[in-house]
Formats: structure tokens, C-alpha cells, sequence
């Protein structure tokens, strides 16, 4: 009986040894190689060579990254919103429809996800372009008098990012809300409320706590993004993650790369773990 208990505790260790192992070659010694290369010093002619300096750090308080960091914080919040807003009724009536019909749209959703961040910039450029965009069809109707280009542009740029990240918001929101009680909003409709006013007064707060993890979930996912802004913005529109790629490819200047790359991915994983947090809080608060 000891032996059968001592080889599955051994069988245990090994299986929680796998996923630590992979764990430490694939984030943590990358991760450790970057935080390293972060504090090494730019030479001219020479790429860059070990040191441990800050001014790498203190760049980050310069103009141009603070003026990048601050569009790039405004495009990932403008995204979340517009993404959450648009996928929250959306998964509502989802929730309600036929089990069927539910399954067939989130088959739909997940063929979505199979497509690459190039097949979605380059055909969002191609559908607001001037010469075979969307706006010779509304020429055609009457409704415009001439063809104009959308992209590159904010527009283009906020419009990729949408329909990059929406069907990730429905698949956020979609457990919450399918478990949500209908019994709820039946019993604001017997109350006297109307439909939009049990929506907006019952069921939005009752999903508060997954509205916010979606909020800051997608906010994570837009700033890694980095075809897209490329594509169908204008340099102006360029974002943090399009500034570490030029500035290690481009500029090569590695190390202040990498200090980038750092403060993004420690900014990332401080929101994941608020995200984290509010999930632990709203099952204490559901088990209460």
C-alpha cells in the first residue's frame, strides 16, 4: 500500500516537474537574457557590450517613448471599450439562443481565431483602400461622390485592432453569461421593467466583474500587437510594440529594446494579475 501511495507521489512530481521545466526554458531564461541585455550599453560601431548601465531606463522617460506609451495606452483602451461594448450584447443573445444555434456561432467565432494577424491587416487594407476598398461600392450606390482611402489610418488602425480582438472579448464573456440566471431578468420583467431597462439595471451589473477582466485582458492583448498598427496605421500610429522592433532591427539598438520590452511585459503581467485578483474576489463573493 506505501509502495502504490510513494509511486504516485513520485508520478505527481514529474508531472509538476514538465510544466515548471518548460516554464523556466520559455519565460523565464528568455525573460532573464532580456532583463540582462536591458542594463548593456550601445556601442556605435560595435551592436552593443555587457555593462550594467540605466540609461537605457532613463531613456524611458523621454519625449518620444512617453508620447508612444501614452497613444499606445489611449488605442488599447479605445479597442477595449469598443470591443467590450460591441461583444457584450452580442454574447447576450448568444447566451439566449437555442443550444444549436450557439454552438454553430462559436464554431464560427473559433474559425475566426485561425486567422493570421497578416491576413487580417493586409485585407482591411485592401477593403478601406481608395482603389478597391469599400468606398467604390458606396460611390456605386450614390451615397459618396468620389473614393477615399481609409488606410493607413487611426480609422483602419482601431477597425483592425476590433476585429482582431472581438471574437477573444465573446469567448471572455461567454461562460459568464451563459451561467447567468434567466430567472433574473424575468423577475424585472414581472417588476414592470422593460426589456433594455432589465438589461442595463440587471444584468450589466450582475456581469460587472467579467466585464472588467475582459476590459484589461484586451488591453493586454492590443499592446502586443504589432502587424497591424504596422500595416494600417500611419507612423504616427505606431505603437510600443512597433517601437521595440525598431528599435532592435531597425536602429539596432538592443539593449534599449529590450528595457522596452521589459517595462511592457512587467506592465502585462501586472494587469493579468489585477485580473487574477478580481476573478478570486467575484468567486468568494458567489460562494457567499
Amino acid at each position: 500500500m506505501s509502495t502504490t501511495a510513494t509511486e504516485g507521489t513520485t508520478a505527481r512530481k514529474w508531472l509538476l516537474s514538465y510544466p515548471t521545466l518548460m516554464l523556466g526554458v520559455f519565460f523565464v531564461g528568455p525573460f532573464g537574457i532580456m532583463l540582462a541585455v536591458s542594463f548593456f550599453q550601445r556601442v556605435e560601431s560595435a551592436f552593443y557590450k555587457p555593462a550594467f548601465v540605466f540609461s537605457n531606463y532613463a531613456r524611458l522617460f523621454s519625449s518620444l517613448f512617453l508620447d508612444n506609451l501614452a497613444f499606445s495606452l489611449y488605442l488599447g483602451m479605445l479597442v477595449a471599450v469598443i470591443s467590450v461594448s460591441v461583444a457584450f450584447p452580442f454574447t447576450y443573445l448568444l447566451s439566449r439562443m437555442r443550444m444549436r444555434t450557439q454552438t454553430i456561432w462559436l464554431v464560427f467565432l473559433l474559425s475566426v481565431l485561425s486567422l493570421s494577424e497578416v491576413i487580417i491587416a493586409f485585407s482591411w487594407s485592401i477593403l478601406l483602400s481608395r482603389t478597391a476598398g469599400v468606398s467604390n461600392l458606396l460611390v456605386w450606390l450614390g451615397l459618396m461622390d468620389h473614393p477615399v482611402g481609409l488606410a493607413p489610418g487611426f480609422t483602419a488602425e482601431v477597425l483592425g485592432y476590433c476585429y482582431l480582438t472581438l471574437p477573444y472579448t465573446v469567448l471572455m464573456l461567454y461562460p459568464s453569461m451563459s451561467r447567468l440566471d434567466p430567472e433574473l431578468t424575468e423577475a424585472a420583467r414581472t417588476l414592470g421593467a422593460s426589456p433594455q431597462r432589465a438589461f442595463f439595471n440587471v444584468v450589466i451589473p450582475a456581469m460587472r466583474q467579467p466585464i472588467v477582466a475582459s476590459l484589461i485582458l484586451v488591453f493586454v492583448f492590443t499592446l502586443g500587437v504589432y502587424l497591424i498598427p504596422q500595416i494600417l496605421g500611419n507612423p504616427e500610429h505606431w505603437t510600443l510594440s512597433v517601437l521595440i522592433t525598431d528599435q532592435a532591427v531597425y536602429q539596432s539598438n538592443v539593449p534599449f529594446a529590450a528595457a522596452l520590452a521589459v517595462f511592457l511585459l512587467l506592465t502585462s503581467l501586472a494587469l493579468i494579475l489585477l485580473t487574477f485578483v478580481l476573478g478570486a474576489r467575484e468567486r468568494i463573493h458567489t460562494a457567499s
